[in-house]
This record gives C-alpha cells, structure tokens and sequence, in this order.
C-alpha cells in the first residue's frame, strides 16, 4: 500500500464549491474490503488499473477488471473482494465537498459540470475519457514531488471532474439514480472510516479515542453525533460485514473466520454472528455459497 504523506493539502473549485484531496491511497488488493459507506460531501474514485475482483455495490454485484473506473459518493454502501490468483491493483482518491462560497464568481459551464457531478453518486463502468491516465500522472507528481508538484496535482485533480462526467454521459445505462476548506472535522470522519474499515479484528474504543486525542466519552459523543450509533455497534457493524465477505469463501473455516476477525473463540464468534444475522456462520455459508463447512 502506498498513501499520501499526511499534511498534503490539495484543493480545487467548481463553480460556488471547494473540493480538498483528503487522501490518496495505491493497494495491491490481496484481502477484501469489507460494507462500508462514506458520509455526507464524501466521494472515493477508485480505479482498476490491473487485476480481477467484484465489488459489491448498494446490493448488487459487479466483475472489476483492468481499465474499470467507479465513483461511490454519500451514503453509497461498497466492498471489494480481490480475485486470489490476479487481485485488483487500485487507485482510490477521496474527495470531501465543503460549503457553498455565497457570491462567488466562476466560468459559465462550472454550474452545470457541478451539477452533473452531484446528481451521479454513483457510477461503475469501464474508463472511456482517459481518466485513469490522469490519475496515474497525478499519483506520479504525488511521489516524485518535483518543483511545481503541487500546482500540477491541483491541475490534474481540477481536470477529474470533468473526466468523470464524460464517463457518465458516454455511458447513460450505467448511471445510477442521483441523488470550505479542510476541517479538523473531515480529517477525524476519514481517520474513524478507516479504522473501522481496516483495523476490525482489534478494534477498541480506548484506541479509537487515543487516535483522534479525544477521550472515551467524546468519541462516544462524536460517533453518535456523526453515525446515530454507539461505538459498540460500529464494532459490530464492521466485524459482521467483514464477517459476510470472509464466509464467502469456501477454503476457510469458520474457526479461521472467527479468527481473523479477533473473537477469543469460534463459539464467541457464532454467537455474535446468529444474533446480527438470525442465522448459525454455517447455515450463513450455505445459503449465500452453497457451502456449508
């Protein structure tokens, strides 16, 4: 994995809206990514550059191959399982929206390029615009830093937009039905959404809080604010939608299931799973893959 070095701040505007660049991420995908969703102003780009996989969008799966191009905005529900023998390579940006600047002056055409970007909140298909050579020649300025990087990079992130709604508009069947500067606030949205999304076999909220210098009854606070829910039902959120994707594959037990999502016993393990999903891990896997070891 490769990310961006932390305190990069990268921005651009379209039309009356500022957009901050708050991560930047390369992955050879060798393990899933298990349900997640990304709050309000929040966009992922992610780009397939080499390798196999599905993604498991609002419900409905899709086959990610080379040259496969797709956006998840606010509230879209997404997971990536790699294909074992060529995994996915992929290049994801995340894009925050802030406020609208009130009597802001921009070039005629932005309003409807804006437009056009917030009503697609979601959009899967393959790359016809160029748009992953873009985003390779920005991760290319992100790592080499030469002089002017940072100009170029908030060039290239300007020009995005305008990639992707072509995408958009050359491939309509493939739409989805529509729907200021950076904040210490979006910065600790990414910091929960990751951690959540990656650490679910160790999560605590002593070390949740200690990541964001809050204290526990704060990030309690703020994860209630910020979700409507406790950090104990985000805990069990994220080790039960790791939990489906993991059951999904026939070569590993249960016991090593169990396992990798940190549970001290498969017995403690079955409990929490029968009581999230009304259903034994077994009885889970059988349904969903036919296979029921």
């Amino acid at each position: 994995m490769w990310k961006i070095p932390n305190g990069i701040d990268l921005q651009f505007s379209i039309a009356d809206t500022r957009f901050n660049a708050l991560n930047f991420v390369y992955e050879e995908f060798r393990r899933s990514i298990p349900r997640h969703v990304h709050g309000s102003g929040s966009y992922e780009i992610h780009y397939i550059s080499q390798g196999y996989g599905q993604a498991l969008i609002q419900g409905h799966s899709y086959e990610v191959t080379p040259n496969t191009l797709f956006v998840t905005g606010p509230h879209i529900e997404h997971a990536q399982t790699p294909s074992p023998d060529r995994p996915m390579c992929e290049y994801c940006i995340y894009l925050k929206e802030g406020k609208k600047r009130q009597n802001h002056p921009y070039r005629e055409g932005e309003d409807a390029l804006l437009e056009a970007w917030e009503r697609t909140p979601f959009w899967f298909g393959q790359d016809t615009q160029r748009a992953g050579s873009l985003i390779l020649e920005l991760f290319g300025e992100l790592k080499e830093m030469k002089t002017g990087w940072q100009f170029q990079a908030e060039a290239l992130l300007r020009q995005l937009p305008v990639k992707l709604v072509r995408n958009y508009e050359y491939d309509k069947k493939n739409q989805a039905q529509a729907a200021s500067p950076i904040s210490q606030s979006d910065k600790t949205a990414v910091l929960i959404e990751e951690y959540f999304l990656y650490q679910y076999d160790s999560l605590s909220l002593e070390e949740l809080a200690c990541l964001l210098h809050l204290g526990t009854r704060q990030t309690e606070r703020l994860l209630q604010r910020q979700y409507g829910k406790s950090f104990l039902q985000k805990k069990t959120e994220a080790r039960m939608s790791a939990a489906s994707i993991l059951l999904s594959d026939p070569g590993r037990s249960v016991t090593s299931v169990s396992e990798a999502l940190g549970y001290s016993s498969v017995e403690h393990f079955s409990t929490a799973f029968r009581k999230y999903y009304r259903m034994s891990p077994r009885q889970y896997r059988k349904e969903m893959t036919g296979h029921g070891l």
